[in-house]
């Protein structure tokens, strides 16, 4: 039932959430007015998530787990009915130029196909013939989904978009990310509870800093940085605060505690993400035409999400292969959990590793807001009204 919901759930992601940035672009067309709306967009999807972990936690211990999905009914009953209420209607072309249906399933088919694979190694094994068998049905989907788009008319996702550097890069190196961030969360939350005995409540809170550091960084500190030196040159640091956080994660033992083992991989990771989520969220518009900022929008949050999955299964079954060797090999428990955790942990911090060479070697300098309107003075923080972002949001 929790899987078939969260099918529908996704239709409903997928018809929300991936267009949000795309709609931000056509509605601010002006760049500070648009930057300013990204930076808004930043700090509320990082707020959401914080006070999803706070009510989620709660609501678990308190109630029952069950409502936490219940809670969500009359938010998003609110949502639509302001959104009818407050955005204008616009006209798409409708389905009289055809829709790339095939295109679309043979994409889903290959991820989810991929996915569990990848969750499945785990009881059959890496080199099965149940692995090997499902690992070349998804490469094969995902290879007659690229001929689908390099020959349809209409198709989901025009190839061409990737011939730009800094979009392509953009939703590599988001993907890679959010692989290690993902795990962080799911693997580390599963050694809060299970190794050190925090409950759900407990767990939430362990990781307020990081969704806290990350929503106050994409709306003051960050969309500065971005004003002055570009997002690219605002990414890199971010990139590698990730990584050392990831780093320092990998160092967490089974007697640890939460102030010296968690905490500061909790401060290095918000601050690198909350430096590194607007950039690239800038560098991913920054190329696109408005009439594809649908398409660059809706590939951001594809990437989030597959990077999120795809990672997220690889580090959780490398973790469990790790643990259940540890326990053959006549460990205890937590000892075999934390060692489990910690090559998770590593590989992340490998992954984020990546993205950083994927950023210095693809992404190409975009200049600073403060270059590209040169014609207009340069706001200081400490006289602005609002804080702005990065005008590569364009």
């Amino acid at each position: 039932m929790l899987v078939a919901a969260r099918f529908v759930q996704g239709v409903g992601g997928a018809l929300t959430s991936a267009v949000i940035l795309g709609m931000i672009v056509t509605m601010f067309p002006e760049p500070r007015e648009q930057a300013k709306a990204i930076g808004v967009y930043s700090f509320v999807a990082s707020a959401g998530g914080s006070i999803g972990l706070l009510a989620g936690g709660a609501l678990t211990e308190a109630i029952s787990w069950h409502w936490i999905f219940f809670v969500n009914l009359p938010i998003a009953a609110a949502t639509g009915f302001w959104a009818l209420r407050l955005l204008d209607r616009d006209a798409g072309l409708g389905f009289a130029r055809g829709a790339d249906l095939l295109g679309a399933l043979l994409l889903v088919s290959a991820l989810m196909l991929g996915v569990y694979t990848i969750v499945e190694a785990a009881n059959y094994g890496w080199g099965s013939a149940h692995t090997l068998g499902f690992g070349a049905g998804a490469i094969a989907l995902l290879v007659a989904f690229v001929g689908r788009e390099a020959s349809t008319a209409n198709p989901l996702v025009p190839l061409g978009t990737f011939r730009s550097r800094n979009l392509s890069g953009a939703n590599v190196i988001q993907a890679l990310m959010v692989a290690g961030m993902f795990g962080m969360f799911f693997l580390g939350a599963l050694y809060l509870q299970r190794v050190l005995g925090f409950g759900a409540l407990e767990v939430g809170l362990a990781f307020l800093p990081v969704t806290a550091i990350i929503g106050t960084l994409s709306l003051g500190f960050s969309a500065r940085l971005n004003l002055r030196f570009g997002p690219r040159a605002t990414l890199l640091p971010g990139l590698f605060s990730v990584a050392a956080g990831l780093l320092l994660f990998s160092r967490v033992s089974v007697d640890g505690s939460y102030l010296t083992d968690v905490l500061p991989s909790m401060v290095l990771l918000g601050t690198g993400a909350g430096l590194s989520f607007p950039s690239l969220m800038s560098l991913a518009m920054s190329s696109v035409e408005p009439q594809d900022a649908g398409l660059a929008s809706g590939l951001v949050n594809t990437t989030l999400q597959m990077g999120g999955a795809i990672g997220l299964a690889v580090l959780a079954t490398l973790s469990s292969d790790r643990t259940a060797e540890m326990l053959a090999s006549g460990a205890s428990p937590d000892v075999a959990l934390t060692e489990g955790y910690q090559l998770a942990f590593t590989v992340g911090a490998g992954l984020v590793a990546v993205a950083i060479a994927v950023a210095a070697l693809v992404l190409q300098r975009a200049p600073a807001l403060a270059e590209a309107t040169e014609a207009e003075p340069l706001v200081h923080p400490e006289s602005a009204p609002e804080p702005v972002f990065s005008s590569e949001a364009a």
